[in-house]
């Protein structure tokens, strides 16, 4: 293949952390089995552990196995290009590309990215791990209190047993639910994602994160050449942690994000009717039935609330334009620093929209949005911009609050360069 020719991409389903079912990936990690508990995790049969959330997060990146160490001359070498983006992206931009005067770059493996990445999701994450917004029958609260048992039918030989096994098997994940569903999800994205931005979430510091053998895998994959698709990331980590570190959108992209995290409402009579199903006599069996009715997606909510109806044009337009900005500083930048970057390019971006449904939890979860259309949308609200106004119209978009677009505006850049024309009143 040349270099121009497009990219083929890969058979993805034998990846690490392709399955379906986080639980199954969480109990094969720590060598238990649904009912058995988790070694190491307080409240779920095993022994005692500290920071459960992190534990999990890197036991599902790592598949529980032993990762060697980034080599030393790959570290140097992500150390040097990310120089060469920090000052191309500053220079592009106008932007701050460090706050803190220094900016790092730290390659790591599958199971160092989900530890580090813990304390970025786990904000978010925790939020959308509330209590049923009605009781069940059988309990009367489900949150971090634990459960408590409502009398059953009398007459029923099986009603002491059922809910005296049922309550106190919920009750002792339910302090854990948070940190399982941390754990389980960033786990899952330490074994895709390239770098700190494949999300874009603004995170703590001046660090970056680079998934040396992630980034190594798809160039093998897609037959990349590795130099230029490290570079490639590299932009891409600074250019967004460029934008995300503007103080005014950080902060409103921050509340939108965790706004929609909590807003997540769970239906109770869909959890009753999914428990009815278990038969507790069944032994191993419903140990396993169990399993699959407590699933993150069944028990943290799988119905859009009307609060998140109401957040997410705001929050979908948000993330457009910044996709949308990243790109162009992208094309702008890359194609003059990187030999095959239309090649490079066109792989990623056609990842960065392939993922598969266990994926799009987590942006489900985040109110992110990153399919085609989003991207597209973002795209044209920018070449709008630049083809009214240029480079200095687009300049303009991070350097005041009120000069974020509302929804509509990134529909017609336009109206928004009309509006910003405006004199400010305040």
């Amino acid at each position: 293949m040349s270099a121009e020719d497009p990219p083929q991409p890969p058979d993805d389903r034998d990846r690490p952390g392709s399955g379906a079912d986080p639980f199954a990936a969480l109990f094969q990690a720590f060598g238990g089995t649904p009912g058995s508990g988790l070694p190491g995790l307080p409240g779920t049969g095993g022994s005692g552990g500290q920071d459960p959330a992190r534990q999990i997060a890197m036991a599902v990146a790592s598949e529980g196995t032993s990762e060697p160490n980034v080599e030393p001359v790959i570290r140097m070498e992500y150390e040097s290009l990310v120089r060469v983006a920090e000052l191309n992206v500053a220079d592009r931009t106008g932007l701050t590309v460090s706050r803190s005067g220094t900016l790092g770059v730290r390659p790591v493996t599958r199971s160092g990215w989900a530890s580090a990445s813990v304390d970025a999701y786990h904000p978010y994450l925790a939020r959308m791990t509330g209590v049923p917004d009605g009781p069940v029958a059988g309990l009367s609260a489900f949150g971090p209190g634990g459960i408590e048992v409502v009398s059953g039918d009398p007459d029923d030989p099986m009603t002491d047993l059922s809910e005296s096994w049922l309550s106190g098997l919920i009750a002792a994940m339910a302090p854990l639910m948070a940190s399982v569903t941390t754990g389980t999800m960033v786990g899952r994205l330490a074994t895709r994602n390239l770098g700190s931005y494949d999300l874009p979430i603004p995170r703590e510091g001046d660090e970056i994160l680079v998934v040396a053998p992630n980034v190594a895998a798809f160039a093998d994959d897609w037959s990349l050449p590795a130099e230029d698709l490290r570079l490639w990331i590299c932009l891409h980590e600074v250019a967004h942690h460029a934008v995300l570190g503007v103080p005014h959108l950080r902060a409103v992209l921050v509340d939108l994000l965790s706004r929609h995290a909590g807003a997540f409402r769970n239906d109770p009579s869909e959890l009753q009717e999914r428990l009815g199903d278990v038969d507790i006599s069944g032994g191993p069996e419903s140990l396993a039935r169990l399993h699959e009715v407590l699933d993150p997606e069944m028990v943290l909510g799988a119905v859009r609330s009307p609060e998140q109806e109401a957040l997410l044009p705001r929050l979908e337009a948000l993330v457009a334009v910044v996709i949308g900005y990243v790109d162009h500083v992208m094309d702008d930048v890359g194609s003059t620093l990187i030999g095959s970057y239309r090649q490079v390019t066109e792989a990623v971006r056609r990842r960065r929209v392939g993922t598969g449904e266990a994926d799009r939890f987590v942006e489900r979860i985040l109110g992110l949005n990153l399919t085609q259309d989003q991207v597209d949308r973002g795209t044209a609200f920018v070449e709008g911009v630049v083809d009214r106004d240029g480079a200095d119209g687009l300049a303009r978009l991070w350097s005041d609050k009120r000069y974020l677009p509302t929804p509509a505006e990134v529909d017609a850049p336009g109206l928004w360069l009309a509006r910003i024309e405006l004199p400010d009143n305040d």
